[in-house]
């Protein structure tokens, strides 16, 4: 598993923008605006392994992971 598999990546429809939008709670919001929602997945995948590589580079302390928590089930209101 990579370091970046333990944050939450988000692509989801937005009807203001009327196209995907993309994001990572903790690590990153918006951006990457495009029509190809698959397109917009693998790039959140790439930026978020860059964010976590430039943590490490600077020597920060990665914000705590986001995955693993169970979030699909939270966020369920149907």
């Amino acid at each position: 598993m990579k370091e970046s598999d333990r944050y939450v990546k988000i692509v989801e429809w937005s009807e203001k923008d009327q196209c995907y939008v993309r994001s990572s709670p903790g690590l990153m919001f918006g951006g990457c605006h495009r029509e190809d929602q698959q397109q917009v997945f693998q790039e959140l995948c790439g930026i978020v392994e860059e964010i976590v590589d430039l943590y490490r580079q600077e020597g920060g302390t990665l914000p705590p992971p986001t995955a693993g928590r169970d979030l699909v089930n939270a966020l369920n209101v149907g």
